[in-house]
């Protein structure tokens, strides 16, 4: 059984005035997503900010996001989803771990990023990971990112573990995602990592998408997805080009800056983003305020 179907929101960390992690918007948040027909929550991924996290603080993100979604999912099945990669092995082994005692249904762990590995490397890194993290894990392949790329033979070795049982693909790559497609089969759920190419995954037999602008459109992702597995590929195609203009604008600067500044110009109050990371520029804000309001949404 794949952990969802549809669409999970890559969640925004909330801070407050002094920088700290902000529970009061985090949950009002995550109940504009549940209200909305979010699919999954990803708590403490790359949009997350995780990589300026103490690992005291990711792990009581994670405890707020699943009693938050526990609270409000109103009987629906809502996984939480939390990031626990990194370029450790033996920390990433024991953040999983924090994470699901913390009430995480299921772990997703990037590739490593700088010091990086070999393909050789990622197998033994992720066997290791899945060996000693009781719960399914979702790899999650982001060259951008990490400076390296996951291949699709590496994913056709990796998908034979039977607690890895999805990707969150984010190369670019469609291509490369139909190998994997072809070589993992049934094994493997592939989930988009980018909100600009859902359908073509979905096309390749795709379950959804793990999404940024969800953040702020949770409804039309959610939508877009549905659309498609109802045998709608028309209206599917017709919403994924009608988000794309408005997905430019939430990319136009290093993720997570602009879209935590649309849920700002929302209301939600999600504050600042952690330095190095820091506000959007004058035209990216124009920009990003510019596509909102032609998307309808209401700026502040």
């Amino acid at each position: 059984m794949a952990i969802f179907t549809g669409s999970g929101t890559a969640l925004c960390t909330p801070f407050d005035e002094k920088n700290e992690f902000n529970y009061e918007a985090y949950e009002k948040l995550i109940k504009f997503q549940l209200d909305s027909g979010t699919d999954a929550i990803v708590s403490c991924g790359t949009t997350g900010e995780t990589s300026t996290l103490y690992t005291d603080e990711h792990i009581e993100v994670v405890r707020a996001a699943a009693e938050i979604t526990k609270k409000h999912m109103g009987g629906r099945r809502v996984p939480v989803i939390a990031g626990a990669g990194g370029n450790d092995t033996r920390h990433c082994v024991e953040l999983g771990r924090e994470c699901v005692r913390a009430g995480a249904d299921a772990c997703m762990y990037v590739t490593p990023y700088y010091n990086k590995t070999t393909q050789r490397g990622l197998v033994e890194h992720f066997t290791k990971v899945a060996s000693q993290v009781d719960a399914p894990i979702i790899l999650y392949n982001i060259q951008v990112r990490t400076g390296m790329n996951m291949e699709p033979k590496t994913f056709a070795e990796l998908s034979k573990i039977d607690s890895i049982v999805a990707v969150k693909e984010a190369s670019g790559n469609i291509v490369q995602v139909a190998e994997i497609a072809e070589l993992c089969g049934e094994r493997i759920d592939i989930y988009s990592g980018n909100d600009d190419y859902v359908l073509p995954i979905l096309s390749l037999g795709g379950r959804g998408v793990i999404s940024t602008a969800a953040n702020i459109i949770p409804g039309e992702m959610h939508e877009l997805v549905q659309k498609f597995m109802d045998g709608d590929v028309e209206g599917s195609r017709r919403m994924q080009l009608g988000i794309l203009a408005l997905v430019r604008a939430i990319f136009a600067e290093v993720n997570p800056m602009p879209i935590k500044a649309a849920l700002n110009l929302l209301g939600f109050g999600v504050g600042p983003c952690r330095m190095p990371l820091t506000s959007v520029e004058d035209n990216t804000l124009y920009e990003l305020k510019r596509r909102m309001a032609e998307y309808g949404l209401k700026v502040g």
